[in-house]
């Protein structure tokens, strides 16, 4: 069984990963609030962690992981939008436009998702399912000494838990400097967090002990993985923006309100997101979503590329030559493993991914993969015999598996390289005899028109001492190729 080490951020060392159960490997991903589109910097721990279930199910069994991501669908955000909308005229009640903006937009999050290849957790649970259970939460954090009723809220009791800070590193002194840190007069200590707190009006409500209201953010993934996972499970997942506060409470309240827990084993957080080596922001005009990248022709698989070529725990900058070269590479890919089916994965594509994820160096895996077919496809076409020929084939089929466990190659978001599917291997044979015969009679002009007609259909020409490479440019042309 293949071993895989990963760098918990709650002891801050790279440790080697033994589940829990090993028929049942579990895992949270902290899922969107469902307000509006996804932006390209959410968008990122979906790809990465899609990878590393994709990688568990390979070591541990298709059927004995579970992969658990959230909708928050209870939250002002969503509150105000909505308000928003009743205020410029929308007909209906303020409840029936928050459910509505909530459908909505988690159907665009699927579809946006849906084209990066990210497959679809076992378990999507939506934050207004579990108010009951995050309302017995509550009482049971009260009756523990944890928690507290003031004014219509309760509120959890920070120093109640003393390793509280330990995830982020931060004292409650530095947190309390730090953060943006609500003053109320029914809060005994300023770190105090709101578990629930009074709904008026036409905001979404439900009853309680504490009076018509609605939960607090933080509560809502611990209720919620509590009931799908149990009290103690694998791997909890997300942004390193959610370290404090979000996951730093998530831990206090669940190890509080189940005594003798440790929640999470283990806790993943990725690295932000840049654009042309800036922080992405709409003051810098460099703001935008997954939809804007679609809808202006960037295939989701190219996107996901560009994801996986840096390191979740580095910042990863988002570049239009990163972009182009992304294509590219798949554009030749798809090429060289179109009608092949997928064969034994490389122990190479594992062993990075074992390595605490290493996506980057998975890559250079693949492209060692390449550079593996060509050498065999040059061997081949010297007539050195059928054995090659069949190692050739064989190894398309494990470029085709290995890229697939990073979700790329997949026939699900391979719509968009349909040219790619093209079959140049003739040409490419035509032009290297033309070229050895050249090489012998010093006339190169028969190269030089057949390179000349591939390049007017479109088709990139590489030409090297591994051998002749063609693949097809956006812009390929299969008519004029034809006419060759």
């Amino acid at each position: 069984m293949a071993q895989i080490r990963l760098t918990n951020s709650r002891t801050r060392t790279l440790e080697r990963f033994v589940p829990i159960d090993a028929s049942n490997v579990r895992i949270y991903l902290c899922g969107p609030t469902v307000y509006d589109r996804a932006h390209l910097g959410n968008a990122r721990p979906v790809v990465v962690f899609d990878v590393l279930v994709r990688l568990l199910r390979h070591v541990y069994g298709a059927d004995h992981v579970t992969y658990v991501r959230n909708f928050t669908d209870v939250d002002d955000k969503i509150n105000a939008t909505a308000a928003a909308r009743k205020a410029a005229g929308a007909p209906g009640t303020l409840e029936d436009l928050i459910a509505e903006r909530t459908e909505e937009t988690i159907g665009w999050y699927h579809a946006d998702m849906d084209a990066l290849g990210a497959a679809r957790p076992d378990h999507e649970p939506r934050a207004t399912g579990y108010i009951a259970q995050m309302i017995a939460m509550c009482e049971g954090l009260i009756a523990g000494g944890h928690a507290y009723e003031a004014e219509g809220h309760v509120l959890f009791a920070v120093e109640s838990y003393r390793d509280y800070g330990r995830l982020s590193g931060r004292s409650v002194e530095d947190m309390i400097a730090g953060a943006r840190v609500e003053v109320a007069p029914y809060k005994r200590n300023p770190m105090d967090f709101v578990l629930w707190k009074p709904s008026d009006g036409d905001l979404p409500g439900w009853d309680s002990p504490w009076g018509r209201g609605r939960p607090g953010w933080h509560i809502e993934c611990s209720a919620m993985s509590h009931d799908l996972l149990g009290a103690d499970f694998d791997i909890h997942a997300g942004g390193n923006d959610l370290m404090f506060p979000h996951h730093e409470n998530e831990i206090a309240q669940s190890c509080c309100a189940h005594p003798g827990s440790g929640f999470a084993r283990v806790w993943l957080h990725n690295e932000m997101l840049q654009v042309e080596g800036k922080k992405m922001s709409k003051s810098l005009g460099n703001f935008f979503t997954v939809r804007d990248l679609l809808d202006q022709g960037i295939p989701g698989e190219v996107i996901r590329m560009v994801f996986l070529g840096t390191h979740y725990r580095k910042p990863m900058d988002w570049t239009e030559a990163k972009r182009e070269e992304a294509e590219k590479t798949l554009r030749k890919w798809r090429a060289l493993t179109n009608g092949v089916e997928p064969g034994e994965i490389d122990e190479q594509v594992v062993y990075y991914l074992g390595d605490d994820l290493n996506t980057h160096g998975a890559i250079q895996a693949l492209h060692k993969l390449v550079q593996d077919i060509y050498h065999h496809e040059k061997i081949e076409r010297g007539g050195q015999g059928s054995v090659l020929v069949k190692s050739s084939v064989e190894l398309r089929a494990k470029l085709k598996a290995s890229a697939q466990l990073l979700g790329l190659l997949t026939d699900e978001i391979g719509e968009w390289a349909v040219t790619a599917s093209v079959d140049l291997s003739a040409y490419a044979d035509a032009l290297a005899a033309a070229r050895e015969q050249a090489m012998a009679t010093k006339d190169f002009s028969a190269v030089d028109a057949l390179k000349s007609m591939l390049l007017a259909a479109g088709v990139e020409v590489r030409m090297s001492k591994a051998g002749v490479d063609l693949s097809p440019k956006p812009e390929f042309d299969a008519a004029k190729l034809e006419a060759l």
